[in-house]
């Protein structure tokens, strides 16, 4: 699908028929609701969907490395307290609203809603001990806002954004001023206010947690943020205990590995290696939403033994993974002593998004060692040499390489070199090329200046 970018985005099969809840949320029936599902099935979409026909769709995921875009026509618009489903007549409740009377309370809320016919929501979990008006209220106010994005597709051109996510500050306010939460510090005076103006028209007792910080330390020092944000950088994160987790990202999933380092203890080992396994459990939990990891990861928590110990960790990891607000997927430690669990993915990681791949290694993070970069040469020249007839004893072959390599040529590799010249009867000059990648060399005859053979880094 063009949706302007320089990537076409993805539209799966199960984006375009009307989907289910999944497991995270409760489906509701409303009273006086017939709904009428589509049976849509993949030979339907070229009648659907043809080429060049427009389509409204809502990005989930986006551009993540050389891939572009994931959209669905299944919108949902996020409020308060409520997401709305504009083309869904489906709704439900958040099964992390785990208290019975509390969901039996707002599913009878849901049913009284006024939502328009062919229309749902979903009340998320910041709903859960609300009054009934803030849901009535939230409605109203996503309402208001699916006019205004119909008014758009009406009149705007195509391709277009005709909505999306408010900034940081709203979603500040909108996603994470929980009752947990004691206070927001911010030290823009213009954004103060204005995030007590957005508090105010949620919740006039939570303006009060808002706080405006005018101390000369800066925000970030005063609180220990900035060595937190160099730790979400380190591939190796230190645990309080000594042991340590060291974190490789790759393409295709992500390792964690779990070590106990320095830890010491006088109680028996398999206890000490449970202890370090649940404080690595929360320190990982933490570091996957720290630095927004997603897709396949991969533990390696310290062997243990006992299935007990290992079943105690596993619920220890799902107990910590209710708590992060993207949708997770965990599996018991496997016979191989690995923990598999997925995590959903709208953005690139933290550290992708924040590094590129190195210029010299193009992100591999290894280069061809000195002694491999001497030997492929030295079979390239014999390669060369070897096709030349006996007679041509005047043939001169010109060698361009990096200067580590020809420090080795010079030493280590000198007498290899005369060895080669007298068997095949040529000579050799070498010349350093500081600019040349430390995988790079040219072979040129020397009487023509022919380029007769090249090496170049392999990526």
């Amino acid at each position: 699908v063009d949706i302007g970018f320089d990537k076409n985005a993805f539209l799966h099969y199960w984006d375009i028929v009307p989907s289910s809840f999944d497991n995270t949320v409760e489906v509701v029936e409303r009273e006086h609701v017939q709904r009428e599902r589509p049976n849509i099935t993949h030979k339907d979409i070229p009648r659907l969907y043809p080429p060049g026909s427009e389509i409204i769709v809502q990005v989930t995921k986006g551009p993540i490395g050389t891939k572009g875009p994931r959209v669905t026509t299944n919108l949902a618009i996020p409020g308060r307290y409520l997401v709305l489903l504009p083309n869904q007549d489906q709704s439900g409740i958040s099964r992390k609203i785990e208290n019975h009377e509390e969901r039996a309370r707002l599913k009878q809320i849901l049913k009284k809603l006024k939502i328009p016919e062919g229309m749902g929501v979903i009340i998320r979990t910041a709903g859960e001990n609300q009054k009934e008006r803030y849901f009535v209220r939230d409605l109203a106010l996503l309402l208001e806002q699916w006019k205004q994005i119909q008014y758009k597709i009406m009149h705007g051109p195509t391709p277009s954004c005709v909505f999306q996510e408010p900034d940081l500050i709203e979603r500040t306010v909108r996603d994470f001023l929980t009752e947990d939460v004691d206070q927001i510090i911010i030290d823009n005076p213009d954004q103060y206010q204005r995030i007590r103006d957005l508090i105010s028209k949620i919740s006039k007792r939570s303006v009060c947690k808002v706080k405006l910080y005018t101390d000369s330390q800066p925000l970030f020092d005063r609180f220990n943020i900035t060595p937190q944000l160099q730790n979400a950088f380190s591939r190796r994160v230190q645990l309080k205990s000594g042991g340590y987790i060291v974190i490789d990202e790759t393409e295709a999933l992500v390792a964690i590995d779990v070590n106990t380092g320095s830890h010491k203890s006088e109680s028996d080992q398999e206890s000490t290696i449970l202890n370090v396994n649940l404080e690595a459990a929360e320190e990982i939990c933490r570091q996957l939403r720290l630095r927004n990891i997603g897709g396949i990861i991969v533990l390696d928590f310290i062997d243990m033994r006992s299935r007990r110990d290992q079943l105690t960790l596993y619920n220890k990891m799902r107990e910590l993974l209710k708590r992060d607000k993207a949708k997770t997927h965990i599996l018991p430690i496997s016979q191989f002593g690995l923990m598999e669990m997925t995590r959903q993915r709208h953005t690139e990681s933290v550290y992708a998004s924040v590094y590129d791949n190195c210029p010299y290694c193009k992100g591999r993070g290894k280069v061809k060692s000195i002694l491999t970069m001497s030997v492929e040469l030295q079979r390239k020249l014999a390669e060369i040499l070897k096709k030349r007839e006996r007679d041509e004893s005047d043939f001169q072959l010109k060698v361009i390489v990096h200067p580590s390599i020809l420090e080795r040529l010079r030493t280590e590799d000198e007498k290899l070199l005369i060895e080669l010249e007298k068997k095949y009867y040529g000579r050799l000059s070498f010349r350093a090329e500081p600019s040349f990648h430390i995988e790079e060399f040219k072979i040129i005859n020397a009487l023509t200046n022919e380029e007769l053979a090249s090496s170049s880094p392999q990526y």
